[in-house]
């Protein structure tokens, strides 16, 4: 599988905390996102693509306080108390999401490798330009393997959320993911990112920003 990053996502304990942060780590406010109903989050999104990252773009991802009880255990682990407790005091990079367009092959490589990487979730969010729909693999249990270093897989149905957005000011310099076994290294190809199985954090991201050149790192 040679695949493209979609998106980096940071974890907040709060929206607002999400953007304030944004604005003080990155210098510059990210756009409007939306509420995805099925997990009972939200989010606000940045582009960052450059033409080794095409539509990359960076996701502001929290639980949305208004939100119905879940039936199901939120996605990127974020029911984890740990993790909560970590974004009481500051937002996170937490994981790589990669586009597919063979989800289904790709997952039942995965599963034939020995790693789950859950099953395929049909989900949506509202837009001022529409509906966005995709498909993307979620655990059963929420949970993030290899500490978030094995990136999730999605599939859009349609429509790609960057084609719609502004240019934001960042831009998707270089990725790193550390801990990934070999069995995943052999069959994930990922374009313009290092993957190893080393130690380090899990995912860690360089981007050129109106601040100059910032680098976040997963726990």
């Amino acid at each position: 599988m040679t695949l493209p990053v979609d998106h980096l996502v940071v974890a907040a304990a709060s929206l607002e905390q999400g953007v304030a942060w944004c604005e003080a780590r990155l210098g510059v406010t990210p756009g409007p996102g939306g509420r995805h109903v099925l997990f009972g989050t939200h989010n606000r999104v940045a582009k960052m693509a450059t033409p080794a990252y095409p539509n990359a773009y960076l996701e502001i991802i929290a639980i949305d306080p208004e939100a119905p009880p879940q039936r199901r255990p939120r996605w990127f682990g974020l029911d984890d108390p740990a993790l909560q407790q970590r974004l009481a005091a500051s937002p996170c990079l937490i994981h790589v999401v990669v586009r597919t367009e063979t989800l289904g092959s790709d997952r039942r490589a995965l599963l034939s490798a020995g790693l789950d990487p859950g099953d395929p979730v049909q989900a949506s969010r509202e837009t001022p330009h529409g509906t966005l729909a995709w498909q993307i693999l979620v655990r059963a249990d929420g949970r993030l393997l290899c500490a978030g270093a094995l990136p999730t897989l999605i599939q859009w149905d349609g429509a790609h959320p960057a084609a719609q957005m502004p240019d934001a000011g960042l831009a998707l310099r270089a990725l790193t993911l550390s801990g990934v076994p070999a069995a995943a290294r052999e069959l994930l190809q990922l374009r313009g990112v290092q993957v190893h199985g080393g130690l380090g954090p899990a995912v860690s991201a360089t981007l050129a920003t109106p601040l100059g050149e910032v680098t976040l790192e997963s726990a």
